[in-house]
């Protein structure tokens, strides 16, 4: 497999993507997971089992490589891990569980269908926002384990103003049923709209959080997953992850 260089061109103002853009010369196995290819660890696997090759060289551990440089990876038995951001409409399911619903993976172009990508955790069907799309295996527990406190954001909207102590009381944690929510982080944004950032994932918790509030939820957004932020994406639009983005979300997860 190969990878096309890209070129960040000398005579524009830098833009935030480029601030962030990875500096050359890089270490290989860097080099492997800001592409997306691998992590650190299985990228040295590869270069240790005489895999990956820079010009047509075989690599060597710890060995550097500039942007213009052909960096491939021959192996057939090596799989490419993928990476997406997505913003699921509403109305819009994440996994499709009676025949013919219409779920986000049936929103990709066709080359994407075939890598087999699968939703890390859920977003109900009357709500939108991020939803991450991997082939990653590997990342599922470690993401979605209650065990681990992973931040998650979510923009609401309330049917009625939100109470002088609302605040107060979400942030201490709600009795939902017999269970305390864990304690949060609660933004009032204006009469009826409050901005949580959760470490845990309870079925419809946000919207039960509300009702024991006395109140309902009107619209709820995802806007981010640990430091994968939703932006400005589209409704039904996706992005790669990829980068310093990509290798700070690994990095977070151990991987």
């Amino acid at each position: 497999m190969a990878f096309s260089p890209r070129r960040t061109p000398q005579s524009k103002k830098p833009s935030a993507a480029d601030i962030s853009a990875p500096v050359f010369p890089m270490r290989i196995n860097k080099y492997l997971a800001h592409k997306g290819h691998s992590t650190r660890r299985d990228a040295d696997a590869l270069i240790t089992k005489g895999f990956v090759f820079v010009n047509g060289k075989r690599a060597g551990l710890g060995d550097k490589v500039q942007e213009t440089d052909d960096v491939e990876v021959r192996t057939k038995t090596l799989r490419t891990y993928i990476y997406l951001a997505f913003n699921k409409p509403k109305d819009v399911v994440t996994l499709a569980d009676v025949k013919g619903e219409k779920d986000i993976i049936s929103m990709l172009p066709s080359d994407l269908k075939r890598l087999r990508l699968f939703p890390l955790g859920r977003l109900d069907k009357a709500s939108s926002g991020l939803i991450l799309l991997t082939n990653d295996g590997r990342i599922t527990d470690r993401l979605l384990n209650p065990s681990y406190d992973h931040e998650k954001k979510y923009d609401v909207t309330t049917k009625l103003p939100l109470r002088a102590s609302f605040a107060e009381f979400m942030e201490k944690g709600v009795d939902i049923e017999g269970y305390l929510t864990k304690a949060t982080k609660i933004e009032v944004l204006g009469e009826n709209r409050f901005r949580i950032t959760l470490t845990e994932g309870k079925k419809h918790q946000i919207r039960r959080m509300v009702v024991a509030m006395h109140n309902e939820v009107k619209d709820l957004k995802r806007t981010s997953i640990m430091n994968i932020a939703l932006g400005n994406l589209p409704l039904g639009g996706y992005r790669r992850i990829e980068g310093k983005e990509l290798m700070t979300f690994l990095s977070s997860l151990g991987l």
